[in-house]
């Protein structure tokens, strides 16, 4: 029995040791131009939910979800976000696919993490993507009203919807017409 312990051990040693000389190496792809393989994006996709779930206070936005508030968070996302994740007119970022991995749009599909998870990312960014931690750029409440708008793209209030109309001539996504509409 101990032979087999020591046996399962030492495969998984070679294992992570090859996989570790493999990437030392150079013979692991670091394209950002190229689709990554589904293996590597499910483990990165993991790693980051898995280390905001361990890293990021559970607390509540200080900012209230008012129609003012919501509007600040869309111009804030229109002036800040809007170059890598999409803009307000529905259509998708010109640098979409210049990133990899490539930045989610937050207007076609908005995020749909509690407001501390999605505060956590925008605050402190997220290595190895290209996106920047905000903290040292806009203030807390700044990143707090943009996490109200985020969470709640789909379901913004009337006079929130209209000002959105009025800035970009496109309709705010509503349900899960954000979600169907453009994939």
């Amino acid at each position: 029995m101990r032979g087999f312990i020591l046996g399962i051990v030492i495969t998984i040693l070679v294992l992570l040791l090859g996989g570790l000389g493999l990437a030392l190496l150079g013979f692991l792809p670091t394209r950002a131009n190229s689709a990554p393989p589904e293996m590597e994006r499910h483990l990165a996709m993991s790693a980051l939910d898995n280390s905001v779930e361990r890293h990021a206070p559970r607390v509540n936005n200080p900012v209230p979800p008012t129609d003012e508030n919501l509007i600040e968070g869309l111009k804030i996302y229109t002036m800040n976000c809007a170059l890598c994740h999409g803009g307000i007119d529905r259509q998708p970022s010109t640098l979409e696919k210049s990133f990899y991995p490539p930045p989610p749009n937050l207007i076609l599909h908005p995020p749909d993490d509690a407001e501390w998870h999605v505060f956590y990312l925008i605050h402190n960014g997220v290595r190895y993507t290209g996106m920047p931690a905000w903290d040292k750029t806009l203030s807390e409440g700044d990143i707090w009203k943009l996490t109200a708008f985020l969470t709640r793209v789909e379901k913004l209030p009337p006079s929130v919807q209209d000002y959105w109309k009025k800035s970009s001539g496109a309709n705010p996504p509503t349900g899960s017409q954000g979600h169907d509409e453009h994939k």
